[in-house]
Protein backbone atom coordinates (compact mmCIF):
# COMPACT_ATOMS: atom_id res chain seq x y z
CA UNK A 1 0.00 0.00 0.00
CA UNK A 2 2.52 2.54 0.29
CA UNK A 3 4.34 2.20 -3.01
CA UNK A 4 0.71 3.88 -4.08
CA UNK A 5 -0.22 6.19 -0.94
CA UNK A 6 0.99 8.22 1.67
CA UNK A 7 0.08 7.59 5.37
CA UNK A 8 -2.43 10.25 6.50
CA UNK A 9 -3.06 11.18 10.53
CA UNK A 10 -5.36 12.95 12.17
CA UNK A 11 -4.96 16.21 13.28
CA UNK A 12 -4.10 15.97 16.92
CA UNK A 13 -5.93 19.54 17.90
CA UNK A 14 -9.31 18.86 15.87
CA UNK A 15 -12.51 18.15 18.58
CA UNK A 16 -14.35 15.36 18.97
CA UNK A 17 -17.36 16.71 17.45
CA UNK A 18 -15.10 17.80 14.59
CA UNK A 19 -13.70 13.97 14.33
CA UNK A 20 -17.23 13.38 14.16
CA UNK A 21 -18.37 15.41 11.11
CA UNK A 22 -15.32 15.08 9.24
CA UNK A 23 -15.61 10.69 9.59
CA UNK A 24 -19.38 11.38 8.08
CA UNK A 25 -17.51 13.30 5.00
CA UNK A 26 -14.60 10.82 4.78
CA UNK A 27 -16.76 7.32 4.76
CA UNK A 28 -16.18 6.33 1.36
CA UNK A 29 -14.20 9.48 -0.19
CA UNK A 30 -10.95 10.40 -0.73
CA UNK A 31 -9.38 12.48 2.45
CA UNK A 32 -9.01 15.59 -0.27
CA UNK A 33 -12.47 15.34 -0.54
CA UNK A 34 -13.83 15.00 3.07
CA UNK A 35 -11.09 18.12 4.25
CA UNK A 36 -12.87 20.04 1.63
CA UNK A 37 -16.28 19.19 2.94
CA UNK A 38 -15.48 20.15 6.32
CA UNK A 39 -13.81 23.43 6.08
CA UNK A 40 -16.82 24.55 3.85
CA UNK A 41 -19.17 23.47 6.79
CA UNK A 42 -17.33 25.27 9.13
CA UNK A 43 -16.52 28.54 7.13
CA UNK A 44 -20.45 28.93 5.51
CA UNK A 45 -22.20 28.07 8.35
CA UNK A 46 -22.64 30.04 11.53
CA UNK A 47 -22.05 27.52 13.63
CA UNK A 48 -23.18 23.90 14.49
CA UNK A 49 -26.74 24.33 15.11
CA UNK A 50 -26.87 26.15 11.55
CA UNK A 51 -25.79 22.86 10.21
CA UNK A 52 -28.13 20.79 11.94
CA UNK A 53 -31.55 22.50 10.87
CA UNK A 54 -30.16 22.95 7.39
CA UNK A 55 -32.06 20.69 4.53
CA UNK A 56 -30.14 17.58 3.15
CA UNK A 57 -30.42 19.15 -0.15
CA UNK A 58 -28.77 22.03 0.46
CA UNK A 59 -25.59 20.24 2.24
CA UNK A 60 -25.30 18.22 -0.23
CA UNK A 61 -24.95 21.43 -2.75
CA UNK A 62 -22.05 22.60 -0.70
CA UNK A 63 -20.21 18.82 -0.10
CA UNK A 64 -20.63 17.90 -3.92
CA UNK A 65 -17.18 17.00 -4.32
CA UNK A 66 -17.61 13.70 -2.10
CA UNK A 67 -18.55 10.27 -3.63
CA UNK A 68 -21.85 10.03 -2.37
CA UNK A 69 -22.88 13.86 -1.12
CA UNK A 70 -26.25 13.37 0.17
CA UNK A 71 -25.56 10.27 2.18
CA UNK A 72 -22.92 12.28 3.56
CA UNK A 73 -25.27 14.85 4.37
CA UNK A 74 -27.50 13.08 5.89
CA UNK A 75 -25.28 11.07 8.18
CA UNK A 76 -23.59 14.54 9.17
CA UNK A 77 -27.60 15.74 9.92
CA UNK A 78 -28.16 12.59 11.63
CA UNK A 79 -25.30 12.83 13.80
CA UNK A 80 -25.45 16.68 14.58
CA UNK A 81 -29.30 16.29 15.98
CA UNK A 82 -29.19 13.12 17.94
CA UNK A 83 -25.99 14.41 19.64
CA UNK A 84 -27.47 17.61 20.31
CA UNK A 85 -30.65 16.21 21.87
CA UNK A 86 -28.15 14.28 24.29
CA UNK A 87 -26.27 16.92 25.01
CA UNK A 88 -28.24 20.21 24.76
CA UNK A 89 -24.83 21.25 23.09
CA UNK A 90 -22.12 20.46 20.14
CA UNK A 91 -19.73 19.69 23.25
CA UNK A 92 -18.23 15.79 23.09
CA UNK A 93 -14.98 16.45 24.63
CA UNK A 94 -17.01 14.66 27.67
CA UNK A 95 -16.39 11.21 25.19
CA UNK A 96 -12.85 11.28 25.77
CA UNK A 97 -12.74 10.74 29.77
CA UNK A 98 -15.69 8.11 29.56
CA UNK A 99 -14.83 4.58 29.81
CA UNK A 100 -13.88 3.49 25.87
CA UNK A 101 -16.66 1.19 25.72
CA UNK A 102 -18.95 3.55 27.46
CA UNK A 103 -18.32 6.03 25.31
CA UNK A 104 -18.61 3.90 21.48
CA UNK A 105 -21.75 3.06 22.22
CA UNK A 106 -22.73 6.35 23.59
CA UNK A 107 -21.17 7.46 19.31
CA UNK A 108 -23.43 4.76 18.06
CA UNK A 109 -27.07 6.31 20.18
CA UNK A 110 -25.98 9.27 17.83
CA UNK A 111 -26.82 7.20 14.62
CA UNK A 112 -23.18 7.03 13.41
CA UNK A 113 -22.03 4.07 10.82
CA UNK A 114 -19.79 1.50 12.22
CA UNK A 115 -17.53 3.27 9.85
CA UNK A 116 -17.73 6.59 12.00
CA UNK A 117 -17.95 4.47 15.06
CA UNK A 118 -14.53 2.97 14.53
CA UNK A 119 -12.93 6.32 13.11
CA UNK A 120 -14.10 8.39 16.31
CA UNK A 121 -12.83 5.69 18.12
CA UNK A 122 -9.43 5.48 16.82
CA UNK A 123 -9.08 9.34 15.47
CA UNK A 124 -10.49 11.05 18.98
CA UNK A 125 -10.73 8.31 21.95
CA UNK A 126 -7.46 6.76 21.28
CA UNK A 127 -8.43 3.09 20.92
CA UNK A 128 -7.21 0.43 18.77
CA UNK A 129 -10.24 0.11 16.10
CA UNK A 130 -9.67 0.15 12.05
CA UNK A 131 -12.31 1.98 10.36
CA UNK A 132 -13.73 0.41 7.30
CA UNK A 133 -16.12 1.41 4.78
CA UNK A 134 -17.98 -0.03 2.23
CA UNK A 135 -14.62 0.80 -0.19
CA UNK A 136 -12.28 -0.79 2.19
CA UNK A 137 -13.98 -3.91 2.95
CA UNK A 138 -14.92 -4.12 -0.59
CA UNK A 139 -11.12 -4.55 -1.04
CA UNK A 140 -11.10 -6.96 1.48
CA UNK A 141 -13.29 -8.74 -0.03
CA UNK A 142 -11.31 -9.10 -3.39
CA UNK A 143 -8.35 -9.59 -1.75
CA UNK A 144 -10.07 -12.76 -0.05
CA UNK A 145 -9.04 -11.55 3.22
CA UNK A 146 -12.44 -11.71 4.47
CA UNK A 147 -16.32 -13.06 2.90
CA UNK A 148 -19.09 -11.32 1.44
CA UNK A 149 -20.89 -12.67 4.41
CA UNK A 150 -18.53 -10.59 6.74
CA UNK A 151 -18.31 -7.64 4.55
CA UNK A 152 -22.06 -7.21 4.87
CA UNK A 153 -22.17 -8.08 8.85
CA UNK A 154 -19.23 -4.85 8.11
CA UNK A 155 -16.79 -6.98 10.32
CA UNK A 156 -13.11 -7.77 9.07
CA UNK A 157 -12.35 -10.50 11.98
CA UNK A 158 -8.95 -10.98 13.17
CA UNK A 159 -8.04 -7.20 11.82
CA UNK A 160 -7.29 -5.77 14.99
CA UNK A 161 -5.08 -8.65 16.08
CA UNK A 162 -3.16 -9.02 12.24
CA UNK A 163 -2.80 -4.90 12.86
CA UNK A 164 -0.92 -3.52 15.93
CA UNK A 165 -2.09 -0.23 17.53
CA UNK A 166 0.88 1.33 16.66
CA UNK A 167 0.13 1.40 13.15
CA UNK A 168 -3.50 1.35 13.47
CA UNK A 169 -3.78 5.03 12.01
CA UNK A 170 -1.29 4.48 9.39
CA UNK A 171 -2.86 1.12 8.14
CA UNK A 172 -6.50 2.28 8.37
CA UNK A 173 -5.94 5.24 6.45
CA UNK A 174 -3.49 3.65 3.44
CA UNK A 175 -6.35 0.73 2.82
CA UNK A 176 -9.04 3.67 2.95
CA UNK A 177 -7.61 5.49 0.08
CA UNK A 178 -7.40 2.47 -2.14
CA UNK A 179 -11.21 1.95 -0.96
CA UNK A 180 -12.06 5.10 -1.89
CA UNK A 181 -10.41 5.13 -5.32
CA UNK A 182 -12.19 1.51 -6.13
CA UNK A 183 -15.33 2.74 -5.04
CA UNK A 184 -14.67 5.70 -7.18
CA UNK A 185 -14.08 3.84 -10.55
CA UNK A 186 -14.04 -0.31 -9.65
CA UNK A 187 -13.00 -0.88 -13.14
CA UNK A 188 -9.99 1.48 -13.27
CA UNK A 189 -6.74 -0.04 -15.20
CA UNK A 190 -4.23 1.39 -12.04
CA UNK A 191 -6.42 0.08 -9.49
CA UNK A 192 -7.09 -3.26 -10.92
CA UNK A 193 -3.13 -3.48 -11.24
CA UNK A 194 -2.22 -2.54 -7.55
CA UNK A 195 -4.94 -5.09 -6.60
CA UNK A 196 -3.11 -7.93 -8.48
CA UNK A 197 -0.01 -7.19 -6.94
CA UNK A 198 -1.00 -7.55 -3.57
CA UNK A 199 -2.78 -10.68 -4.92
CA UNK A 200 -2.59 -12.06 -8.14
CA UNK A 201 -5.46 -14.27 -7.53
CA UNK A 202 -7.53 -11.58 -6.72
CA UNK A 203 -8.32 -10.64 -10.65
CA UNK A 204 -10.82 -13.26 -10.66
CA UNK A 205 -12.59 -11.34 -7.68
CA UNK A 206 -12.47 -8.45 -9.36
CA UNK A 207 -16.18 -6.95 -11.12
CA UNK A 208 -16.46 -7.75 -14.13
CA UNK A 209 -17.71 -5.20 -16.55
CA UNK A 210 -21.71 -6.11 -17.46
CA UNK A 211 -21.56 -7.24 -21.01
CA UNK A 212 -24.32 -5.81 -23.63
CA UNK A 213 -27.31 -8.53 -24.58
CA UNK A 214 -27.11 -8.43 -28.39
CA UNK A 215 -30.56 -8.12 -30.05
CA UNK A 216 -31.71 -10.86 -31.84
CA UNK A 217 -32.47 -10.30 -35.62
Amino acid sequence: LKKHYTPIAPPPDRSVLETMVYACCLENAPYEAADDALAKLQELFFDWNEVRVTSVTELAEMIDALTDPRASATNVKRCLQMSFETHYSFDLESLRKQNLGKATKQIEKYGASPFVVSYMTQAALGGHSIPLDKGALSILVVLGAITEAEAAKHTAPGLERAISKSKGVEFGSLLHQLGADFIASPHSPNVRKFVQEIDPEAKDRLPKRATKKKKKA
